[in-house]
């Protein structure tokens, strides 16, 4: 059947005979020739038009079963795209499934990998299920979901091997039986030779070097990067050369260093067995470097290596080609014939064409039965209306039909018949609205895990005051709200520069290192992508990672790991995996070109698949804490710069209050102008209330508190509606954040019907703020523009109560 599962084993030559050694190594021939077979067919896919874009592993095919051979249930992979053979030969991936997913096919189990969503060779295993409960890790093969940014997989797998560690040096965390055994689990890493000039590889090596994990990464060197040959990507055209300097020695921490060629099948069945086992026991990094690769069908099918390959390198690559000396070594060690050998390789091709014809018939079936509802409806309609017909015959004579054509098709009859009312268009139309909550599924859904552990679905549980209650500094609200859930949940951890030893720089960790211990709460060293990454991969393994960016505007610093990989993983699997990160940060008002960032529109465009929480004070803020340690989604709470000393009332029961995401709160009933923003301006339009209100113009101020989910009980439009005035202040540039908060208050809750006037946005400049109390004045809104712009407003609508200022 095309949906065998072909997997390697290990070869252990103490207790091997020589006929299974013999049956070991033609199995693993085998799944290497049929994974090559897959290169060219998908290939072949691609140019004659039934695939959008192919890249293949193709070279690689027998380092890989070296790798496949050491990775054991438990371990974690996060790779890069051209693993196939790996994924073929762990059982991870069936051929069909490979090609299932070339054809980008939707359909429920097809592409098991991302649902249709990803390029073919972007891999991922099942975490967790429809409900958002977590599967028992520790007895799968685990691959993290591949990404196509180069590098982009090396910032999470820090965080995967890191959870090792903690898995075994945390005795707290011994409860958690289906996420580890004991920390024995390495994190398997692999990347391109060329993707090491990338600044994330070296950081991430970096990092995994001084927290001394179980991280394996394997490099596949094919001496080029798409066109660009090594000398202009790597010092010395060497990259184990370069980091020979991270070898660890008698005295000195560090990697294990290995390189091995990689057509040398048993050499690296050698080097794989040795490295791993060196990984998995003393629990330290191992770098594995590949080198002598080839790649016979060039960097993808966009374009032919004949083009900057020279006829030498081309004639050597033909002659070391990995399949072919592991087919000439098994020859020459009497390990098969030439018989034998060819009758597997006629049968693998066999195999491999029935897996790919099996999966592009399945895509072509799951489509056929709409395209046929659709020619019948149109067919209908056009009774009425002959010239229809024409569409349903066009898409009647199409043979490999795509849903994107069968439904262009309903959509253009749809509009076309507008003018004719007919039960046959009803028809189409009601089949059409049918069809269309199917296609959300497959091609819109899951951008959130919308589990049973889904933020809106934790309780409410009121902030609790009484006489007792104490004003205190708001960061030390902060701090009894991360005392009390580090005591109540051992998965949390907390880490970033400067967070450990001193408490963070605003204290709101103080003291909690000696409480809890170096392994929870922990200091870093300046890496955003990595420190992103580690939280990643602590959260795909079941652990409640607190990841702290020390101002928000070094999140740019982050923002690919960010945006590629966190933000994107739920939809990108499908809802299969899932990484509950909570990015701390902290921005807004202070003083300076970096340290007073609000680069909110840059956060709402990039990374839609978190929750984007923007605190006013630290009380919200613990309360949003106190929301997202109990939920299962990632999300980003921004906290004020300006806020941690101003004085906030302690709740008592700081650890548990919760404010719910999404909720809008009404800080100050008006009836003239609802004004909204969020953070730190929110100080700002009060003041400016106070004198307003003296002026006879009564405020309304919102605080949507959280950005992403965006006001969901409309609390918004119903201020609009009483007042008919809308300005949105905000410390975003010109066009920012605040035109995303016109079009959620304007278009998605319809507040343009209540306007009387044209509403209006109050924004800093389009510069970052210079240095200064003056310079924070006269680049952020104030006080003074607040009160000016309200007041020009209500001038505008009747000048004659209110005369011009100016």
């Amino acid at each position: 059947m095309p949906n065998e599962k072909l997997m390697t084993k290990t070869i252990d030559a103490s207790e091997l005979s020589f006929n299974d050694f013999k049956s070991i190594v033609i199995n693993d021939y085998k799944i290497a020739f049929e994974s090559r077979q897959a290169s060219i067919l998908g290939r072949r896919e691609v140019l004659t038009g039934k695939a959008k874009f192919g890249i293949f592993g193709d070279g690689k095919e027998v380092p890989q079963l070296a790798m496949a051979k050491a990775f054991k249930n438990g371990d974690w992979r996060s790779g890069y795209y051209r693993d196939q053979t790996f994924a073929f030969a762990t059982g991870i991936s069936t051929i069909k499934e490979f090609f299932a997913q070339l054809y980008a096919n939707p359909a429920e189990g097809a592409d098991p990998f991302s649902g249709g969503r990803q390029m073919n060779c972007h891999f991922a295993t099942k975490s967790v299920n429809e409900d958002g409960s977590w599967n028992d890790l520790t007895q799968i093969k685990n691959c993290s979901s591949d990404i196509s940014p180069t590098g982009g997989q090396m910032a999470r797998l820090v965080g995967l091997a890191y959870a090792s560690k903690l898995f075994r040096q945390n005795k707290e965390l011994d409860y958690l039986k289906h996420f580890s055994v004991n920390g024995n689990e390495v994190a398997f890493g692999t990347i391109g030779n060329a993707s090491t000039s990338e600044g994330v590889f070296f950081e991430a090596i970096n990092a995994a070097g001084v927290l001394q994990i179980p991280m394996a990464i394997s490099i596949w060197d094919d001496d080029y990067g798409i066109s660009v040959p090594a000398k202009y990507q790597t010092t010395k055209e060497d990259i184990s050369e370069v980091l020979k300097g991270f070898q660890r020695d008698a005295d000195q921490p560090g990697y294990e260093i290995y390189k091995v060629k990689g057509w040398d099948y048993p050499a690296l069945c050698e080097v794989y067995e040795k490295a791993i086992q060196v990984c998995r026991d003393e629990h330290v990094p191992v770098l594995i470097h590949v080198t002598e690769l080839t790649q016979p069908q060039g960097h993808s099918t966009s374009g032919s290596h004949e083009r900057y390959k020279s006829k030498e390198r081309l004639s050597w690559e033909t002659e070391y080609d990995c399949i072919q000396k592991m087919r000439t070594w098994m020859l020459e060690s009497a390990l098969a014939t030439e018989e034998e050998i060819a009758a597997l390789e006629k049968e693998a091709k066999i195999f491999v064409r029935n897996a790919q014809k099996e999966a592009w018939n399945e895509f072509l079936d799951s489509i056929k039965p709409e395209q046929k509802q659709v020619v019948d409806l149109v067919s209908g309609v056009a009774k009425h209306q002959p010239e229809l017909a024409k569409i349903a015959a066009g898409l009647a004579s199409i043979a490999d039909a795509q849903r994107r054509e069968v439904f262009a098709a309903a959509r253009k009859a749809i509009r076309l018949s507008a003018a004719f009312s007919s039960p046959e268009r009803n028809k189409l139309v009601e089949w059409y609205k049918q069809q269309d909550h199917l296609n959300y599924d497959r091609y819109n859904s899951k951008l959130h895990t919308n589990g049973k552990e889904s933020p809106d679905k934790i309780a409410l549980v009121e902030a609790v005051y009484d006489e007792q209650s104490k004003m205190v500094d708001g960061r030390e609200v902060l701090n009894a709200c991360f005392n009390e859930n580090f005591a109540r949940d051992p998965r949390l951890v907390a880490f970033g520069e400067d967070l450990g030893n001193i408490g963070d720089v605003n204290q709101g960790f103080a003291g909690l290192q000696a409480k809890y211990g170096e392994l929870r709460i922990t200091d870093t060293g300046i890496r955003e992508m990595t420190i992103m990454g580690q939280g990643i991969g602590l959260a795909m393994r079941g652990l409640k990672p607190i990841a702290e960016i020390q101002y928000l505007d070094y999140l740019i610093f982050a923002l690919n790991v960010l945006s590629d990989d966190l933000a994107s993983l739920s939809y990108r699997t499908k809802g299969i995996q899932k990484a509950p990160v909570i990015v701390r940060t902290r921005g807004h008002r202070l003083e300076g070109i970096w340290h007073s960032g609000s680069p909110i529109s840059m956060i709402l465009g990039a990374l839609r698949g978190m929750h984007l929480c923007v605190p006013r004070n630290m009380t919200q803020a613990a309360g949003m804490y106190n929301t997202l340690f109990r939920a299962d989604e990632p999300a980003i709470v921004i906290e004020c710069l300006n806020g941690y000393r101003l004085k906030e009332k302690l709740p008592g029961n700081a650890g548990d209050f919760t404010v719910p995401l999404g909720r809008a709160e009404v800080l100050e009933e008006g009836t003239d102008i609802t004004v909204i923003s969020y953070g730190s301006s929110l100080r700002i339009v009060q003041e400016a209330a106070e004198e307003l209100n003296l002026l006879g113009i009564s405020v309304e101020i919102i605080d949507p508190q959280t950005l992403l989910p965006f006001d969901t009980t409309q609390v918004c439009v119903k201020s609009l509606a009483k007042t008919n005035k809308l300005l949105v202040v905000d410390e975003d540039v010109p066009g920012g954040a605040s035109a995303y908060i016109l079009q959620q208050v304007l278009e998605e809750q319809k507040g343009y019907f209540h306007l009387d006037g044209q509403p209006k946005t109050l924004s800093a400049k389009a510069h970052r703020p210079p240095f200064g109390s003056d310079g924070d004045y006269f680049s952020k809104p104030s006080v003074d523009d607040v009160i000016e712009a309200v007041y020009q407003m209500m001038h505008d609508a009747n000048p004659s109560k209110y005369p011009s200022l100016f």
